[in-house]
């Protein structure tokens, strides 16, 4: 997903189209556990962040209203990460 993110953001931007992204860590939703992991997975899913814990969707959806609001119009070809604190690039 990165490299379509950061490839097109020079040239579309000129026309007053921003490309960004919004790459979510491990969030938990009522469809997890219907998903088919075993519950030993299911258990292990809130260890995979430096938080201890997966995130909620509660937690996620302001990153997309973001860079839906005019509040980002100065962003193009950036990927917010709401990951719970893994570093990504670092």
């Amino acid at each position: 997903m990165r490299c379509p993110v950061m490839s097109t953001p020079s040239t579309p931007g000129r026309n007053g189209i921003r490309v960004n992204a919004v790459a979510p860590g491990p969030i938990w939703t009522p469809l997890n556990p219907c998903g088919g992991a075993s519950d030993e997975k299911l258990a292990q899913f809130r260890e995979d962040t430096p938080m201890g814990r997966p995130g909620q969707p509660n937690e996620v959806a302001p990153a997309f209203l973001f860079l839906a609001c005019a509040d980002s119009s100065y962003m193009s070809g950036q990927v917010l990460h709401p990951n719970g604190g893994i570093i990504v690039n670092g």
